[in-house]
């Protein structure tokens, strides 16, 4: 797997802990596999808050109305379809 060094700036008291408690040997595997995990935790978050939004009947209301829009829309300064 292809990596990339990556500079961050963290808070004294996170950093403080971060050297304290993980060897210096396991750091950034340690980093990766928490953003890692954080980044799986929002993208789950996402996909509740689309399921919730898809249940609600106007939104629902709103996808039907833009359904009804023509699939090709035209520049206002010519009557070319857009790309």
């Amino acid at each position: 797997m292809a990596t990339r060094k990556m500079t961050f700036t963290l808070p004294e008291e996170v950093a403080d802990k971060f050297l304290r408690r993980v060897p210096p040997r396991d750091r950034s595997r340690y980093v990766a596999a928490a953003l890692a995990e954080k980044l799986t935790e929002r993208d789950r978050e996402l996909v509740r808050a689309c399921e919730i939004a898809n249940q609600d009947p106007e939104v629902a209301a709103i996808e039907k109305e833009f359904d009804s829009l023509p699939d090709e829309t035209t520049e206002p300064w010519t009557d070319a379809p857009a790309r």
